[in-house]
Parts: C-alpha cells; structure tokens; sequence
C-alpha cells in the first residue's frame, strides 16, 4: 500500500515547466522501476502512460542519463521492458542498469526487441544461464566472412549511413548480395561465404577476430606513437555525443559529449577538433582529454568521419575511432599501483554513494517525493549536510594525492598576496578575540604580487593561519610577519604550544576536540600537509623552523598583466624590473 500511495501521489503532480518534467519522470521511473511482485497493475499501467507523455518533452539522451543515475532502481521486469522499447540511448541504459534475478531474465529476454538483447553482450554480471538463454537466441556479433579467392571479386555495398557501426558487425548477409533465381554467381558466392564462415568458427577466438572485417578506419597505420591497441570505437548523434561503443567500454563513454566546448565539460577537444565538429568535417588526429573512469580518463586522438543519411544527405553524427598515445599508456601503466593512484580509486568509488545519500536526501528535504513531515525535513537536511561535509573532505584528499604524485598542477595567474594576508589575519582576529588569544601582524608597506589565482592564494593562506588559530590555546598571541626580499615572500608564524610540542608538525591525526576555527575535517596535520604540497605546487615550500612556521613563496617579477609567472617546480623565475 505504501508503494501505491507513492505512486499514486506522484501521478497527481502536475509537470508545469521543465524542471517540473523531468522531476516527474524521475520520480515515475524510480518508483515503477522499484515496484514489488503484487503492485497495482493499474497504477503500473498509468505510471508507463505519463511517462511515455513525458518522453516527448525529453530527448532520449537526458532520460538515458536519468535512468544511469546513481541510485535508480530497475529492478521491476514490466518497467524494463517497457524501457526496452524506447530509443537506443534509452534502452541501452536500461539494460546496463537492470537487476533481476535469473528467473526473471528467463522470463523477459525472448520478449525483449531484438537490438535491446543485443545490448546485454556488454554485461558482465549476469547469471551464466541467463548467458546460455543468449546464446541460444542468436546474440552474436559474427559477420559471414567472404572466402579469401573470392573477396575482391564480390561487390561491396555501401555503408548505410544512418546504421550505427560496431566492432563487432551483427550476424547478416550483405544486402549488396541480394539474389533472384537467375543468379547463379551470386548463390555460388554466398555458399562460398558461409563455408568460410562455419571454417572460422573452428579456429581460436584470436584468429577469428583477426579475419573478421574491419572499421573503415581501421586501416589506418600508427607512424605517429600512438597505441593501437589502445583504441575505442565509437557512434555519435547530430551533437556530437557517443551513442555507441565498444562493448568494454559502452558503459564508460555512452553519453558523453565530445564537442561540447563547454569549461568542465568530461570531454575537452582542442581548437580544430571543435572547429571539424561544427562544420561536420573528418577529423584526422585531433585531440582530447576524457574525464571518467580510469579505463577512458587521459588523453586520446580521435580520428572521425560524419555520416549522413542516404536518402536525404542530412548529417546524422559521426563515426570514429578513439587511440591512446604509447607514452600515455606506458606512463598509466606505470602509475596505476601507487599508492596516490589506489587513493584516487578509492575515493572514485566512495563519491558515487555519497553523492546518491546526498541527492536522495535534499530530494526528500524539498519534499518532491511528495509532502514529508518536518522531523523527516530536518533529518534529510542534516544528512545531506553530513554527505556535503564527506565530499569536501574527499576533495581534499583527492587533491592532496594528485598534488604530491604530480598529477595536478595550480592554474596560473596573479595576486597581491599581502592584501590576501591581511584579511584573512583580519577575519581570523575577529573570531580569535572572543576566546582572550589573537595574531600580532605585522606586513610590508609595498605590494606582494603572486604567481597564482585569487582562489587558489587566499585557500593556501586561510588553510595555513586558520589551523594555527584553530590550535592556539586561550592567552596565546601569535606573532605573524609577511615580507619579501626582492626574490622570495615569506610569511612567518609562531606556532602554537600545541603544535611546537609536536614531533612533525605534518603527522596526521583527528582532532581532539570541536575546534571554532578549522581549515580542514581531518586535523591540523593534514591540513598543513595539503597546504606544504600546494607550496611546493607554486615553486615554494612550507617548513618548521623551531617554532616558527615558515612559507616561503617566490615573488611574481615582471609585469603581471603581460601573463609573467613564477611557477613551477623547478622554482624558475622571470626576470624583469620590480
């Protein structure tokens, strides 16, 4: 009853707007795709109405991303067959997302659309007779292969434009060898094609895959030190975004953009690429850099051809193929068991429930599930503010690993560090005062100019003074000076009695009580930690020296509006008049 209730609540919503829209389906789809054995056939019946309503008002790929969601649920067998019948995008997603049992996969793959159970190949996770049922229905991505004294003679059909292309061509004759009785060459050939055919399934696998016919582009040779091996095959849209992939890498890259040209997109493509893309030109090594998993993060090179549909000429996406540079793959290869790299994994797989806790609570604290009592509010409120804490606690993490193993570097720019120091001392007073301790500052008259962004000077410079002030004990005034000598600033501080007492100012441990100022979830030796490898990111460095605390900073030189930098590892620095 409770169920029904819920979906019957969600029926009565009205979608007046596009966000409206699209919180309806979800919430449609997350409680159809979640019913139990029994539920209301009806209810059942006008959930997959509205959502079939719904679907003309959302492209296919914003609800295949809805349906990929973290913490959707698909475990009702109607709803994925309903799903199974939408667009590609749509019931591609629903067939990576599924979860049934093995009686339940017996029961809706003979009744699933051919080109959705063709999806299940890329699943990894199912049940071995759910395996055998596929195999038994034909789910095979062979291609009849033309006998070798025959090939060149054969004519070769024009690839469809509008027919997405796999690695794996699907189990057909080629229509260009379409037959009438008066045909006897034609007959004789196809013959020929299926002896060779039933000859290939007798070797390895390898060998197959060697005969097998190949991409357009797969002739393509690799003079320029790119991997071969290292490849993904791929199918857009109009837009540019991956409708199709190679099956290990489908559930990876479906969905994503690769011509957005949007900051912080997870494809960023350089100039040319993007300019091919608007004007549906072939692209011929252009490069980009995906964000994801660590299987497709890095950079690749993609080479593109578009297709266009035949009748019609009109453009409907591109085909092409994804390569890893040697260096790049030797270089992860080398990398993928440090101990920064097991740290970013892990933190990659603790993000995706936190994330799921975080959204599912502000949806019940904003009551879109439906009306929610104020005690149920308050609980959801504080949960999504524990999962924002834990985010930002791994962020930093993250940050620390990438920093220290090298892999992330600060954006440049330019600052004057002396004003950032003065209010951040400024801030920190104010609240240090209530507690009878404070800072004694003192600066110099002339400016401190930085070779790094606003943001990423005043994080440094709070993380540093707030965990000095988070750790000095009532009655204590520290002194802190900030100058610079021509080629360096330095910002020193007394550090606390807490801290001078210390056998390493960097060790890491909690807290051991609530503090009114902190820098940071995981204590003070952390954040110094994370605040040295930010340094030592700018070409500075952060030290103890007896009981001071020292960062030191190389001085921006030149003129900071002409782009003049100090940064880097090597601590090289520009020269050029004050």
């Amino acid at each position: 009853m409770q169920f029904d209730d819920r979906l019957a609540t969600a029926l009565r919503l009205q979608a007046e707007n596009e966000r409206g829209t699209n919180t309806q389906y979800r919430q449609l789809l997350d409680l159809a795709g979640s019913a139990p054995e029994g539920a209301s056939d009806e209810l059942l019946g006008k959930a997959f109405a509205r959502l079939e309503v719904l679907s003309y008002a959302i492209d296919a790929d914003h609800r295949a991303s809805m349906i990929r969601e973290p913490g959707m649920r698909l475990r009702n067998l109607e709803t994925i067959a309903f799903l199974a019948e939408q667009e590609l995008p749509v019931a591609s997603a629903a067939m990576a997302v599924a979860r049934l049992n093995e009686t339940q996969w017996d029961v809706l793959i003979p009744a699933l659309p051919i080109p959705a159970r063709a999806l299940l190949r890329h699943r990894k996770d199912l049940p071995e007779r759910t395996l055998e049922l596929l195999s038994r229905l034909g789910v095979s991505d062979l291609v009849l292969p033309q006998p070798e004294t025959e090939r060149s003679e054969l004519p070769q059909a024009p690839a469809a434009a509008d027919t997405a292309v796999a690695s794996d061509p699907v189990y057909d004759i080629d229509p260009a060898l379409e037959v009438d009785s008066e045909s006897e060459d034609g007959i004789g050939a196809i013959v020929r094609r299926i002896e060779a055919f039933q000859r290939a399934r007798q070797v390895s696998p390898s060998e197959a895959v060697t005969d097998a016919p190949r991409l357009p582009m797969a002739e393509l040779h690799d003079d320029t030190g790119w991997n071969e091996a290292r490849s993904i095959d791929f199918l857009t849209d109009a837009g540019g975004r991956i409708i199709w992939a190679e099956r290990d890498f489908a559930p990876m890259t479906v969905g994503i953009m690769l011509a957005s040209g949007q900051a912080g997109a997870p494809a960023q493509a350089d100039e040319e690429t993007l300019a091919a893309f608007e004007y549906r030109q072939p692209i011929h090594d252009g490069l980009i850099t995906l964000e994801g998993a660590p299987a497709i993060a890095g950079d690749w090179q993609i080479d593109a051809a578009p297709i266009f549909s035949d009748p019609g000429g009109s453009f409907t996406g591109y085909r092409g193929r994804l390569r890893r540079p040697a260096a790049a793959t030797q270089q992860a290869n080398e990398s993928a068991d440090t101990p920064a790299e097991r740290m970013r994994q892990v933190l990659h797989e603790l993000r995706t429930p936190v994330n799921a806790i975080q959204g599912f609570a502000e949806l019940i604290q904003q009551q879109l599930f439906g009306p929610t009592p104020h005690e149920y509010r308050a609980l959801a409120a504080s949960i999504a503010g524990d999962a924002a804490r834990m985010l930002a606690g791994f962020d930093e993490l993250d940050r620390l690993a990438k920093l220290e193993s090298g892999a992330l570097e600060l954006d440049e720019g330019s600052c004057d560090f002396r004003s950032i120091a003065d209010a951040t001392v400024s801030q920190l007073d104010a609240v240090l005062r209530q507690r009878t301790c404070g800072f004694e500052y003192s600066g110099p008259g002339a400016a401190c100019p930085l070779a790094l962004t606003q943001r990423d000077a005043e994080s440094l410079a709070w993380r540093i003074l707030a965990t000095l002030a988070g750790t000095a004990s009532a009655g204590e005034v520290l002194s802190v000076t900030l100058d610079h000598d021509g080629e360096d600033i330095l910002l020193q501080a007394d550090l606390p009695a807490a801290l001078s007492e210390s056998h390493s100012v960097f060790a890491s441990s909690a807290p051991n009580q609530a503090q009114a100022v902190s820098a940071g979830m995981f204590g003070t030796g952390f954040s110094l930690r994370l605040a040295r490898a930010e340094a030592r990111a700018a070409g500075g460095d952060l030290y103890p020296e007896g009981d001071l605390l020292t960062l030191k900073l190389p001085l921006l030189l030149g003129n900071p509006d002409k782009g003049a930098t100090a940064m880097g590892n090597s601590g090289a620095r520009l020269a050029g008049a004050a």
